[in-house]
């Protein structure tokens, strides 16, 4: 496995850099905006093809590098199911699975320092976010923080995880890089508390000042989504209307990006074509499925997603391929159960 731990060090953010050999998929945790250059520099030194980005939660003390990964590497964004941040292309779930070639993670909803925190497991190790940090814990007092909800993530979900089960955080203001599960539950201050009512009244306590990019990074945050109405100016995108009319006719096919997770979860439009966004690449070029499909057929490609990023990426991709007719559903899945959309 190749793994990096890298730094910011004007947040004090820890970054993780994750594939299962070289030449292959990788996936990236809690990138840092500033950083973008040289995590990019890192992927091409080690020969890899970034293709997901990750974020833990919605971060108050940097501004996120997911949007510029995106927009440089056409990865996907992912984050929980609870976020409102709108550059998320997949969201995931607690007791889900996120796949890179040779590797998957375990998806953990472990609230508490915001309602949309996160912790991801690999058998021998978590990357815990805001969670759990190295003899300490994330705050509680703003974003939906909630101490109780953060005692029973630590304490009933981290807290089982084997002792010797390496523990990754987001953050370090020590200068530590890693600890245990065992470590943290014998010397970690914070978690030497008999009850929640005890955890509650210790983080209730700290009167914390506030991060000082907050007023900066969570707005921004917020708002890093592609900007799916430039594509539907270039005359890209259909309506979900629009693209119900299509079901059944000869001319078009819909083609589904999701993982087959999402669409289990979630239902599919009938008729649909599965190729996955991660092969999205392959099967445009001269040769490839929806190439040839497109070409031999003369049939339009409407590409469609959960909530329109990786489709809006997949038509411009197609465009460049020579795939004039290509389309997207602007907002994804998401839009057309608003509209009424039949599912299989």
């Amino acid at each position: 496995m190749i793994f990096r731990q890298l730094f910011d060090p004007v947040s004090c953010t820890y970054t993780y850099l994750l594939a299962s050999r070289r030449g292959g998929e990788a996936l990236i945790i809690d990138p840092v905006l500033e950083r973008v250059d040289r995590y990019l520099q890192l992927i091409e030194e080690l020969d890899l093809r970034l293709v997901k980005a990750v974020d833990t939660h919605l971060h108050a003390d940097h501004i996120t590098g997911l949007g510029a990964l995106r927009d440089r590497t056409r990865c996907i964004t992912v984050m929980g199911e609870q976020s409102g941040v709108d550059v998320v292309s997949m969201r995931v779930r607690d007791g889900e699975r996120l796949e890179i070639e040779g590797m998957t993670l375990g998806v953990v909803y472990t609230p508490g320092h915001t309602d949309d925190s996160y912790c991801f497991t690999l058998p021998d190790r978590v990357f815990t976010g805001d969670t759990l940090l190295i003899r300490g814990t994330g705050r509680t007092d703003f974003q939906n923080g909630d101490p109780r909800a953060q005692y029973d993530s630590i304490f009933n979900r981290l807290l089982r995880l084997p002792d010797e089960t390496l523990v990754y955080p987001a953050h370090d203001y020590k200068g530590d890089t890693v600890s245990t599960i065992g470590e943290e539950r014998a010397h970690n201050p914070r978690l030497q508390v008999r009850s929640v009512e005890e955890y509650v009244d210790l983080m209730n306590g700290l009167k914390l000042a506030n991060p000082k990019m907050m007023d900066v990074a969570v707005p921004a945050n917020m708002r890093q989504g592609l900007d799916q109405e430039e594509v539907a100016r270039r005359g890209w995108a259909v309506g979900a209307e629009e693209a119900m009319a299509l079901l059944g006719r000869r001319d078009a096919v819909l083609v589904d990006l999701r993982e087959r997770g999402e669409r289990e979860r979630h239902g599919a439009i009938p008729g649909a074509l599965h190729v996955s966004y991660q092969d999205l690449q392959e099967s445009i070029r001269p040769g490839g499925v929806l190439h040839e499909l497109a070409s031999a057929t003369g049939r339009r490609l409407v590409f469609y997603c959960a909530f329109g990023e990786r489709s809006a990426m997949a038509v411009q991709a197609a465009q460049d391929a020579g795939l004039a007719a290509a389309a997207h559903l602007q907002g994804g899945i998401a839009a057309w159960k608003k509209a009424g959309g039949p599912l299989a």
